[in-house]
């Protein structure tokens, strides 16, 4: 007989959530270039000051620690979606630079608000030995999110001729329905652990923040200029970014959970070793593309490394203090976004004179992340944070 306590379950909610947030995002991600473009007649600069923009509250992130003084996390994921739902919703109706601009740091302040929680509470909800496989379960249930925002938005504006501006209303809409579904149909879990409310930064986590801060600088290349390469040098319409995303949302569907397998039984420096090389190639391919079907490829082969990304978060979970989650979420947030605050811009200029340097720049950054992952033991945990000798050794570090 069906029990309805049987989903009421944490990991559930999770789950959940994880299939809420793309509906949202995907579509403003998949119009976003074309509606700058072709409404707000954006160019290179005025694409990277937005982007600098859209990565302010991710640079905010550390203060949902202050947040979660006047509310649980639980409460504060939901609340993030229903904003990141509200400024997609009302992004087709602000066609101008500085519209775009504003409704742009609403929808990213629920995304990166949302990120940043639902980092601390899958760390905390989920346990060690089943976390990255868990972890790429929730890429997998994103990615068919991803398919049917990606998909609806393909048939909306190729087959039904449908306005973008509707098509924001839809994308948004759906995310806040399902917000306010998660709110009813779920109980306020309890907490396992009581998590610390200050800003926390222990010199014993410097290796993942600094993994962290790679990762922010090196992503935001391929986030902002990538996709925009598609449409200006090759072409792509809102419908072919679409399409684009449908496949790479296909493969990271079936993907994405084998990854958190792998990286279970590989370890976090052998899984982050692979997908720092691949990133090194994919950037440097990048640079000197001149046929769209290897630039989608590209795309596609980027974003199944990044899943791997999941690595960082065990490695983390491994190390950390369990009541350092929800404030070690925060500051890695920030930390992350440090780099892309200022970059975007930055990039912008660069892309006038060469769009090549920007992702040859990438490749320099993927291989510092390199150098720093070979430093990851093959055993992390408390007191064995940073491993300075040879890969095989497995020394214990002072606290």
């Amino acid at each position: 007989m069906f029990s309805l306590s049987r989903i009421q379950r944490p990991e559930i909610l999770l789950f959940v959530m994880a299939a809420a947030m793309p509906l949202a995002f995907g579509v403003w991600q998949a119009l976003l270039n074309n509606f700058a473009i072709e409404r707000a007649a954006f160019g290179g600069v005025e694409i990277g000051i937005l982007q600098s923009l859209r990565e302010i509250p991710g640079f905010m992130a550390f203060s949902v620690v202050f947040v979660l003084l006047m509310m649980r996390e639980q409460t504060l994921a939901i609340l993030s979606l229903v904003i990141l739902g509200l400024g997609t919703a009302i992004t087709g109706y602000f066609p101008s630079v500085v519209g775009l601009y504003a409704t742009t740091v609403l929808m990213s302040l629920g995304f990166h608000y949302y990120e940043t929680v639902n980092q601390s509470l899958q760390l905390q909800w989920f346990d060690k030995e089943h976390a990255a496989h868990n972890m790429g379960r929730m890429i997998a249930i994103g990615s068919f999110t991803s398919l049917i925002a990606f998909g609806i938005v393909w048939l909306l504006l190729d087959i039904g001729k449908i306005d973008m501006e509707i098509v924001y209303i839809l994308g948004g809409g759906a995310t806040m329905v399902i917000a306010v579904f998660c709110w009813i149909a779920f109980p306020k879990f309890p907490q396992k652990v009581e998590q610390h409310k200050t800003i926390i930064l222990r010199k014993r986590y410097w290796l993942y923040y600094a993994l962290t801060f790679m990762s922010g600088a090196r992503r935001q290349i391929f986030v902002v200029f990538a996709g925009f390469l598609m449409v200006e040098k090759f072409g792509f319409d809102a419908a072919a970014i679409s399409v684009m995303f449908l496949a790479n949302g296909v493969l990271n569907m079936f993907c994405a959970p084998l990854i958190g397998k792998m990286i279970g039984k590989w370890g976090e420096r052998r899984s982050l070793t692979l997908e720092y090389i691949g990133l090194i190639l994919v950037f440097a391919a990048y640079a000197f593309v001149d046929n769209p079907w290897i630039a989608v490829g590209l795309y596609i082969l980027d974003h199944l490394f990044f899943s791997m990304a999941i690595a960082m978060k065990t490695y983390f979970q491994k190390i950390a203090d369990p009541k350092d989650m929800a404030p070690t979420a925060g500051v890695s947030f920030t930390i992350n976004h440090i780099a892309a605050v200022v970059l975007p811009a930055a990039y912008g200029v660069l892309w006038i004179i060469s769009p090549s340097a920007v992702f040859l720049t990438g490749a320099g950054l993927a291989f510092i992340s390199l150098v720093l992952s070979q430093f990851i033991p093959m055993d992390p945990q408390e007191g064995n944070e940073v491993c300075w000798k040879s890969p095989r050794a497995v020394p214990v570090a002072a606290e």
